[in-house]
């Protein structure tokens, strides 16, 4: 912050009426960032969702550090709140029922979100794939029968390809699968009860 307020040219403490500590600083980066999300709005309703996706994944990648900070921040404004509007207008259009379609955005940009902290994470790491597929090729058959025979199936595929694929599956999933009913639910939410849209 102290860095930050010496680049405006002013002092911590006049930063801080407006940016109460670095996660509100945090937020309100990657929240204009998600401004500059690309809608597809003539492409049919999921192929419009798996665009929109694929175009926050870019805004997330191309900016050093912002996947990183996309994992851990809950960003709160208009950009998200935009995100969030085209993606539910996509899902409804899809024929999503509203209830899925709300939790779905959750899942859908969760999903965006750690691919893209995953891909940050490898950048200058070599061929990291290629390493791990190495390993994999040497296993003991015995110990591992069924990744023996078909582990180059676990590699294959560019990553685009299954990056759409697991978008596909995921959209697929949420129209298809109902909400738990509430007796359901766990007297312990896995994230103590807080609820993430992003």
């Amino acid at each position: 912050m102290r860095k930050i307020a010496t680049a405006l040219d002013t002092g911590s403490a006049s930063l801080c009426v407006y940016v109460k500590d670095l996660n509100h600083l945090h937020a309100l980066m990657l929240d204009a960032a998600l401004e500059e999300v690309e809608d597809s709005p003539d492409l049919p309703a999921v192929e419009r969702v798996k665009a929109i996706l694929r175009s926050c994944l870019t805004v997330l990648l191309d900016r050093r550090g912002l996947a990183s900070i996309a994992a851990v921040t809950m960003p709160r404004g208009t950009g998200s709140m935009r995100l969030n509007e085209l993606l539910l207008d996509g899902l409804l259009d899809a024929g999503v029922r509203p209830e899925r379609a709300a939790w779905g955005v959750d899942l859908l940009t969760l999903h965006v979100t750690a691919k893209a902290a995953e891909l940050t994470a490898w950048r200058g790491q070599g061929d990291v794939v290629g390493e791990t597929e190495a390993v994999y090729e040497r296993a003991d058959e015995q110990a591992f029968p069924r990744l023996s025979q078909p582990h180059q199936l676990l590699f294959a595929g560019p990553g685009p390809r299954r990056f759409d694929w697991a978008l596909h599956s995921l959209i697929n999933g949420i129209t298809q699968t109902p909400l738990p009913p509430q007796a359901a639910a766990p007297e312990h939410d896995a994230d103590n009860g807080v609820r993430h849209v992003q």
